[in-house]
């Protein structure tokens, strides 16, 4: 039986690769995806604290932007803390809606990510055209701002079409962070060229492990300390990637976010083989390796 296949890269297991170092000798890159989204108010998507009533949604819909107004400046206080850069997955929307809030990111020089115009919408079920304006309008919005276009995309809820990674590709996106297959940055292949999947968790994520299956902030906070712990051990054979994908309006949460610093704590306190970095930064070194060093298609 002839299955399928998207395509994009090839099997490689992860013990039969070419082995690197990161900067200074890391073994380990961790990075934090800090997901900065806006909702349209009374239709589109949206994840849910409580079952979604009839539109407009007040309550779900002003859960979600009290992680703009609140629970985004507590979790830059925590990252300035600890002295940890991040990745700020981007609405091209939160411009109009909270620049002061993109203005303190950009202050501290994190890294702007593509992340779709609002979380409102998803990408891949429009047409080829419809996609690659949406792709345009928010990359363009971006690099307005910030003076350059973002290296990295991740869809507005992990959403893909069939030709996504072409698009992202042909607009001059160096990375996507849209799979989860992977501990290590892997090549795509795409119509006209290559792009680079880097590893995005969807456990690490306090979206599926919170909202989804209902874990506590002590729980989550739990499982990055685990992650991380055994994350460190396994790199010794071959260099790894962790990230932590977190939203404002869940883990900004005082009960949550008092679990939080713990963890984050944690992981920074062990500086040893470790790189605390963003995305764009491991992407941007894998892509500079010798050919053939990073696997994939």
């Amino acid at each position: 039986m002839i299955l399928r296949s998207h395509n994009r890269y090839d099997y490689v297991p992860i013990t039969q690769r070419p082995v690197y170092d990161w900067p200074n000798g890391a073994r380990l890159a961790v990075y934090v995806g800090l997901n900065l989204e806006h909702f349209a108010f009374g239709e589109g998507l949206g994840a849910e604290l409580a079952p979604g009533g009839p539109q407009p949604d007040v309550l779900n819909f002003a859960w979600r932007d009290w992680g703009n107004r609140v629970g985004a400046w507590r979790m830059l206080e925590l990252l300035d803390r600890l002295g940890w850069p991040c990745s700020v997955l981007l609405n091209s929307a939160m411009y109009d809606y909270a620049p002061e809030l993109l203005a303190a990111h950009r202050a501290r020089g994190d890294e702007f990510v593509g992340h779709g115009r609002t979380n409102a919408e998803r990408q891949g079920v429009l047409d080829e055209a419809g996609e690659r304006a949406l792709i345009e309008e928010a990359t363009a919005t971006i690099a307005r701002h910030e003076g350059r276009s973002p290296a990295g995309w991740l869809g507005p809820w992990i959403s893909e079409s069939r030709v996504t990674p072409d698009l992202l590709q042909e607009a001059g996106y160096r990375y996507l962070l849209d799979w989860c297959m992977d501990d290590q940055p892997i090549w795509f292949r795409t119509r006209h060229g290559r792009i680079l999947a880097v590893p995005y968790p969807q456990e690490l994520n306090d979206i599926p492990m919170i909202v989804g299956r209902k874990l506590g902030g002590d729980d989550f906070a739990d499982m990055i300390v685990d992650q991380f712990d055994e994350m460190l051990e396994q790199a010794e054979a071959q260099p790894l990637v962790m990230g932590i994908a977190l939203h404002p309006y869940l883990v900004g949460q005082p009960h949550r976010l008092r679990h939080l610093r713990r963890a984050l704590a944690h992981v920074a306190g062990r500086r040893e083989r470790l790189w605390l970095t963003t995305a764009g930064a491991i992407a941007a070194h894998a892509a500079a390796l010798p050919a053939a060093t990073v696997p994939g298609g």
